[in-house]
């Protein structure tokens, strides 16, 4: 099982990061912690040497911070994620969130952004991270006119299944967290979705699918669990697929 999306470089672990992340070496052959903003980038960085081989970075800046960020914050996130883009196994998250940014001024610096992180993972032919709410259409409308990303993850996926019929038709491919284990409408997607274009992750430390326990890495296994039951597919199938799926999009 990989864990394709999680910010186990947040303090919410800071009390006992070592112990969550002993209990996802225990159960899992890896984890892509996703950088959302100029610290958290250079925190993954750090913390992949520290987890070599098993954690992986993808380095972004997450939509809502980029719609409130400094402009010169969000140029030395640019800058300092070229200089380490051979650290990276993808770009991301980047996007739009369209449901907690309302105003029109914080939508258009998340779009510049967005383009921007678009066109770096053409320039470099690297995958890139999704993080999209309720403006998934506008998203896969911008990306599908480029051709030469090698993948698109559209993480923690909870849009309608009609978008999601067309990501896949794309090639792209939907990342479903531990939400899945508890939200109906997401049992619904997967159920018409194909095995071949999921990938499972925690978006760790939310989303937890135990009532009032922070999630962790080590919890994809509920995603596993409850795609195999949604899907009726054998367990063992459902971790072999969606592990191959991460490996060949981030070269793991």
């Amino acid at each position: 099982m990989i864990d394709v999306h999680c910010h186990v470089d947040f303090k919410a672990y800071n009390k006992n990061r070592e112990e969550v992340m002993q209990r996802a070496k225990d159960k899992l052959s890896g984890i892509i912690n996703s950088g959302a903003s100029l610290g958290g980038n250079r925190r993954t960085l750090e913390y992949m040497k520290q987890y070599k081989g098993f954690m992986h970075a993808s380095l972004g800046f997450h939509p809502v911070n980029a719609s409130k960020a400094d402009s010169k914050i969000i140029k030395q996130a640019f800058e300092e994620i070229t200089e380490n883009i051979d650290e990276a196994v993808a770009i991301g998250e980047s996007g739009l969130d369209f449901h907690e940014v309302t105003d029109e001024g914080g939508r258009r610096r998340q779009l510049k952004v967005f383009e921007s992180f678009i066109e770096m993972a053409v320039e470099y032919e690297m995958p890139l991270v999704l993080h999209v709410r309720d403006a998934e259409k506008k998203a896969f409308e911008m990306v599908k006119k480029h051709s030469s990303i090698p993948d698109v993850v559209f993480h923690c996926y909870g849009g309608d299944l009609e978008t999601a019929q067309k990501i896949v038709e794309e090639g792209y491919y939907l990342s479903f967290s531990t939400i899945l284990s508890f939200s109906d409408h997401h049992k619904r997607l997967v159920t018409d979705l194909p095995l071949s274009n999921i990938l499972t992750e925690t978006d760790s430390p939310y989303l937890s699918p135990f009532k009032g326990k922070r999630n962790e890495p080590a919890f994809v296994e509920e995603v596993v669990k409850t795609l195999a039951d949604v899907k009726s597919i054998p367990l063992r199938e459902v971790d072999k697929v969606t592990e191959r799926n991460a490996k060949k999009i981030f070269g793991i």
